[in-house]
């Protein structure tokens, strides 16, 4: 009688589960952050490819130069391409910090518009519990897909 019970108690829960990172990927709001982070980032990228390039091409005129420059010459070109590498590898690391800031702060407001969205489905659909990030689920307490389409709904 009471495994009859507990098994009617079991079928009355509603479970349902999301998978955060697909809604990462697939929400439109997420997109959008990745185009915005693209178009803020891009042109510092670019800037230091062709900072990277630059250097470059100095590292290789020094060596075809090299045997017929005097060695003060070529010691003081070599110091330049040092402190040249030393700014590029600064740059990079400074883009490097910001693009991941801005990556963190735009998936946040992501993460905290599917979180309210996720909370509304909850209170309005009475689910009993909604988990994130499961090992294993089934398709059938899924509700991703309607998290993701919620998110793009709004404006």
């Amino acid at each position: 009688m009471s495994v009859a019970s507990f098994a009617a108690q079991a079928q009355e829960l509603k479970i349902g589960y999301v998978n955060t990172e697909r809604v990462m990927r697939e929400a439109n709001l997420a997109k959008a952050a990745g185009a915005k982070l693209e178009a803020e980032f891009s042109k510092r990228e670019r800037e230091l490819k062709e900072h990277e390039t630059r250097l470059r091409a100095a590292a290789e005129k020094l060596d075809k130069d090299g045997p017929t420059l005097s060695e003060a010459e070529r010691n003081r070109r070599q110091r330049d391409l040092v402190e040249q590498d030393r700014d590029l590898q600064r740059k990079r690391r400074e883009w490097q910090e910001d693009l991941t800031q801005r990556r963190n702060e735009e998936l946040s407001l992501v993460v905290e518009r599917a979180n309210r969205v996720v909370k509304h489905i909850f209170e309005t659909e009475k689910y009993d519990l909604i988990v994130q990030d499961a090992i294993h689920a089934s398709n059938r307490v899924d509700i991703t897909k309607k998290v993701i389409d919620a998110l793009n709904a709004q404006k």
